[in-house]
């Protein structure tokens, strides 16, 4: 049959569940194949699902962390794990399943503080308020990613700038694995300085390093899972720092869903002068957050092409925008593209089987916080440090010779780590590549969304916007 009229129309945005959906993976492994294969990239099941393990372990701080927070704010903690673990199991099987890519998403640390000290503590209004104006900022993106708008933004970055990112979030993660680790600590006179490496936390995380890189050097299969297994064994029955479960009578806790659909209260109140600078915080971070993270994991996995594009960006966005949708309507905070997804490609983790995995395992997490919560923080930091130093390769692919690709760059990588911000490193690079080519003469030469972003980050910086 002839098509139609409508079938040559252009759409941005690929049908939900376009004639290519891939359930081969997962058809293949039930079936009991060993290999997964797309463009030549073969990897097996086992790989993925180790490599999800491994991704799920690095990230799994989330699920204990991001009660704390929120609880500040005065959210009921264990209904906040509940929805924790919900919000990243659904994103993670979209993921997965649509997407086809390793990418694992959880509500972002950095946003869940935003929303307790500045919108719920500081500016005092009640959590459900502050759902809301999560699950209104990632409707706003979605719709973005629908219009193609969200890409197009992403095809337009230089791609030195590109690169920088995701130096710049290895920096950023090895800093925070560092800071975790107890490697190092805060200074009143010099900002940091070295921790105390005698204390429990900084020998296991010393004791995990050291066997990651060796595994590392040896190219054993999942060797930052086995380092992390290794810093958890001798945290747990040495020091004593994550409590164990007391039989198997307690691994099991009925969910809390209390929070879920509480947004709906607040949703009056989030169009208001007042919070529309809230917004449009959270839309720019979650925006340039998960632009890097893409690009960074994407990079280190060998998506990304040599113009610096991506296949089938448009669902990793799509299922990216409607993780913040999730976050806000289950009660978790935005839910987001994680940047510890790296450490399961590093792993191996090359298809969707890897977010798989890792949605799985916060399903299971939701009834087994207890286990969840006998890795212990250090435990993880070996992992973060060995992640930054794989992600450092991209420094060589920076044009550090033209100025105006390599000071930008420079801001990006420096930024990230010292702000403790992705999203204002992004803005700064992004600020000095429009004026150095403005002055440089060559305004005619920048793209014109990039004229659209470094105006967005201008008012982002603002004192406009509440920090």
């Amino acid at each position: 049959m002839a098509p139609g009229p409508l079938s040559r129309i252009a759409v941005p945005f690929p049908p939900p569940f376009p004639p290519a959906f891939d359930t081969f993976d997962i058809l293949n492994v039930m079936k009991g194949s060993a290999s997964l294969k797309e463009k030549g990239a073969i990897t097996t099941a086992r790989t993925e699902i180790f490599a999800g393990i491994t991704t799920f372990m690095t990230m799994s701080y989330i699920i204990f962390a991001n009660p704390a927070i929120l609880g500040m704010g005065g959210m009921p903690a264990g209904a906040v794990q509940t929805a924790t673990c919900a919000g990243a199991a659904l994103a993670c099987l979209m993921m997965g399943l649509y997407a086809r890519y390793p990418f694992a998403l959880a509500p972002g640390m950095g946003l869940n503080a935003f929303l307790a000290y500045t919108v719920c503590s500081g500016m005092g209004y009640p959590w459900q308020v502050g759902m809301a104006v999560v699950a209104v900022e990632g409707a706003i993106i979605t719709v973005l990613v629908v219009l193609g708008l969200r890409r197009w933004v992403m095809d337009a970055l230089p791609l030195s700038l590109k690169h920088a990112i995701g130096v710049g979030i290895g920096l950023f993660i090895a800093f925070i694995g560092l800071k975790q680790g107890g490697i190092v600590a805060g200074s009143p006179v010099s900002l940091v300085t070295m921790g105390d490496l005698t204390a429990p936390e900084a020998v296991v995380t010393m004791a995990g390093l050291l066997l990651t890189f060796t595994l590392l050097a040896y190219r054993i299969p999942g060797a930052l899972l086995w380092g992390m297994a290794g810093a958890t064994i001798l945290g747990d029955f040495v020091y004593r720092l994550a409590p164990l479960p007391a039989g198997l009578t307690t691994l099991v806790a009925a969910p809390d869903f209390s929070t879920f659909g509480g947004f709906a209260s607040g949703l009056r109140q989030v169009f208001s002068l007042r919070l529309l600078p809230v917004v449009f915080a959270f839309l720019i971070t979650d925006f340039f957050d998960t632009m890097g993270t893409v690009i960074a994991v994407g990079s280190q996995a060998g998506f990304v092409d040599g113009r610096g594009r991506m296949p089938r960006l448009d669902r990793v966005l799509f299922v990216d925008s409607v993780g913040a949708m999730l976050g806000g309507i289950f009660g978790s905070s935005s839910v987001t593209t994680y940047i510890e997804s790296a450490s399961g490609v590093a792993a191996g983790g090359r298809r969707g089987l890897t977010a798989v995995t890792v949605g799985v395992l916060f399903l299971a997490a939701m009834f087994l916080n207890p286990l969840a919560a006998a890795i212990p923080s250090p435990a993880v930091a070996p992992s973060l440090i060995a992640v930054g130093f794989l992600m450092m390769a991209g420094v060589a692919k920076i044009a550090w010779h033209r100025l105006e690709d390599g000071a930008p760059a420079f801001l990006v990588v420096l930024l990230m780590p010292l702000t403790f911000s992705i999203s204002t490193g992004i803005g700064w690079g992004v600020l000095a590549y429009v004026a150095i080519m403005s002055l440089r003469g060559k305004p005619g030469s920048i793209h014109p969304v990039m004229w659209i972003t470094a105006a967005m980050f201008a008012v982002a910086f603002s004192p406009l916007v509440p920090r």
